[in-house]
């Protein structure tokens, strides 16, 4: 299919990011035409290579890449993540909220006009929902696994070990060989592996993190090469990122990618779906037997609630976080080492009535002093002056509570725009007070320090996990999707995004979205194939016209 034939297509799906390629794949596999729209951002990592702490004492440069020729990171100090101040992600951020007609209050807000969106500047941590947690999903549990596999195979996890949490995770028979830790985490899971009892008695286990990053080459991305440049941008491509999954898309026939394209509606006018926006050359329409939203939560919900005129506010969930740092005494005085840059270890936290607490172990490598000074309960000056000797024995953590926990809400306002607000419900303080002790006891047994003060709890959205806001229902209502995400009142529009899920777990979410999306683009390819070959059935979808 060529870009003139795209204004006339089967499915149009509305973002690049992960859940709009996991719903591609299985259109295009039944032989449908798919024409995928986003805001077209590029995003440049920069051109060096080589492990960070050799790149920070040799690069003249370096603070093109830090700093940015902007001073992009200085204009940013405000913001909740590092992430955010990498130049090199500006492009990932930036525009999102002014061009989705999102505005925000008491609420971080964050989504993504890049290619691929916000898996150019994610965690990368993955797990499956277990048999129990999907049961609250309009389907039966087995429904999900075959997404799960094909969706885990295609990207690339390591970290499969048999550990404590591997029902926790459900990945490794899908997993590659986990990726090395570094002295500090690797002695600290030692040393639980020999006394786990000491922080099983606080609800604590411990396991490696499972990560959508390659221990083994796959195709032309190459393995991890521990040189902690993870927040800066992965060179190798081993940190998966859905622009991977682009490139094999469009090589495939029936596919046409449409960057560039900013979505302001989706309509039904009778007979076939609508997607209008605007472009560079001007506004607009593209036609499809069904459109795919996959824009994030924020975005989608906006042009799902436009086009059913939905004026209420939607409850939207979204995980209460902290973060905090952990010395190791008996490492005092070491040298920094290259290390992986994302999380090498895991936990899972018991919390009675609530299911469980999430959070991974970082190494502080790869991650400029200045962002830890914030740990510390001093003046950014005397922080930084007590964190250099002390960073090299330091691991940094979070941790992530059930979305269930926030009250957020989703409205539209009389001019269309979307109206973002929320709070955590009264009982978090409480809760993450009862999580900090835990946390300091479990890890004081295995000889770490969780440090006075650095315990900081985010603000609400700091998370950047949205979900929930059209869940998937056994019986839906207007506002609301049924079991293959089709939103009520508005024929041919499926929601396959964060947006559709039942419920937010404190657990990592994106896998669970790329196989809910996959499972939703299997089932709206069977039903468009079957009307293909039986032109007398018309549920309001034209028959094709291939």
């Amino acid at each position: 299919m060529t870009r003139s034939d795209a204004s006339d297509c089967d499915v149009v799906i509305v973002g690049s990011g992960p859940a709009g390629v996991s719903a591609a794949f299985p259109l295009l596999d039944a032989g449908l035409r798919v024409v995928l729209v986003d805001g077209g951002r590029d995003v440049q990592v920069p051109a060096l290579g080589g492990p960070f702490l050799e790149r920070r004492l040799a690069d003249a440069r370096q603070w093109e890449w830090m700093v940015g020729r902007d001073f992009h990171a200085l204009r940013q100090l405000d913001a909740v993540s590092p992430k955010f101040r990498v130049p090199a992600h500006a492009p990932v951020f930036d525009g999102f909220a002014s061009a989705n007609r999102i505005v925000s209050k008491d609420f971080v807000a964050v989504g993504s006009l890049a290619t691929g969106g916000l898996s150019n500047a994610w965690g990368c941590g993955v797990a499956c929902l277990s048999a129990e947690e999907l049961a609250s999903f309009p389907l039966g549990a087995t429904e999900m696994r075959d997404s799960y596999r094909s969706v885990a195979m295609r990207i690339g996890i390591s970290g499969g070990a048999g550990d404590d949490l591997s029902e926790f995770f459900g990945l490794d028979a899908w997993s590659q060989a986990p990726l090395a830790m570094d002295e500090l985490q690797g002695g600290l899971f030692r040393r639980y592996m020999r006394g786990a009892g000491r922080t099983r008695r606080h609800g604590l286990r411990l396991g490696r993190a499972r990560m959508a990053t390659l221990s083994a080459a796959m195709g032309d991305r190459l393995s991890c090469d521990l040189s902690g440049n993870c927040l800066w941008g992965c060179q190798r491509r081993a940190l998966y990122c859905s622009t991977e999954d682009l490139r094999a898309l469009q090589c495939r026939p029936g596919f046409v990618y449409r960057p560039g394209f900013i979505v302001e509606d989706v309509a039904w006018d009778g007979s076939r779906a609508g997607v209008h926006g605007r472009t560079a050359l001007g506004r607009e329409r593209l036609h499809g037997r069904r459109v795919v939203l996959a824009a994030g939560t924020l975005a989608s919900t906006r042009l799902a609630l436009s086009a059913i005129d939905h004026r209420a506010a939607v409850p939207m969930q979204s995980c209460p976080t902290a973060a905090f740092l952990l010395w190791l005494p008996m490492h005092l005085g070491r040298a920094r080492q290259a290390a992986f840059g994302l999380g090498q270890l895991a936990f899972a936290l018991d919390l009675p009535s609530l299911g469980e607490a999430y959070g991974a172990l970082f190494s502080t490598t790869g991650i400029p002093l200045g962002e830890f000074a914030r740990f510390l309960p001093v003046g950014r000056r005397s922080a930084l002056d007590v964190l250099e000797p002390l960073l090299a024995s330091c691991i940094v953590g979070n941790v992530f509570l059930p979305g269930s926990l926030m009250d957020a809400t989703l409205q539209l306002d009389a001019q269309g725009s979307l109206q973002v607000s929320g709070r955590f419900r009264d009982e978090v303080a409480g809760l993450m007070d009862d999580v900090r002790r835990r946390l300091a006891a479990s890890f004081r047994a295995l000889g770490a320090i969780l440090l006075p003060g650095s315990f900081r709890l985010g603000r609400p959205g700091s998370d950047i996990h949205y979900a929930a806001s059209l869940p998937m229902c056994m019986s839906p209502h207007v506002g609301q999707t049924d079991a293959f995400g089709a939103l009520v009142g508005a024929p041919g529009i499926h929601v396959v995004d964060g947006a559709s899920l039942p419920f937010l777990p404190a657990k990592p979410h994106t896998l669970t979205i790329m196989a809910n999306a996959d499972r939703i683009g299997r089932h709206v390819a069977d039903l468009l194939s079957r009307r293909c070959g039986n032109r007398g059935s018309n549920d309001g979808i034209p028959a094709c016209s291939l």
